[in-house]
């Protein structure tokens, strides 16, 4: 019995995608700037937000390869985690946006 797996060009772009998410968290996190104000920093939130949402769905896109069938229940709980996740960074994505227009609407 071989433990080699198939990638296709969709778990290539997850292993990308998370490099790269690892590589925003970094970079966010280590901005020593202190925001100017309250939209600045929910900015700044809804980024590391973003990433970090992002990663928890790239580990249980992975964890979906790794977990055995027979594990129905660990699988489901899992594959619930993935839903969520991406569900969690596309409501960041698009509040990024809202954001922006808030602080130009303040003005």
């Amino acid at each position: 019995m071989s433990c080699m797996t198939n990638f296709s060009w969709h778990d290539y772009s997850v292993m990308i995608s998370a490099i790269a998410s690892i590589a925003g968290v970094v970079l966010v996190t280590t901005n020593k700037q202190p925001a100017k104000d309250d939209v600045e920093a929910s900015h700044y939130m809804l980024l590391l937000m973003t990433f970090a949402y992002w990663l928890v769905y790239c580990a249980a896109f992975v964890g979906q390869k790794l977990i055995s069938p027979q594990l129905e229940a660990v699988l489901l709980s899992v594959r619930l985690t993935g839903v969520i996740a991406f569900l969690l960074t596309a409501s960041c994505i698009l509040s990024l946006p809202l954001n922006r227009a808030s602080l130009r609407q303040m003005e």
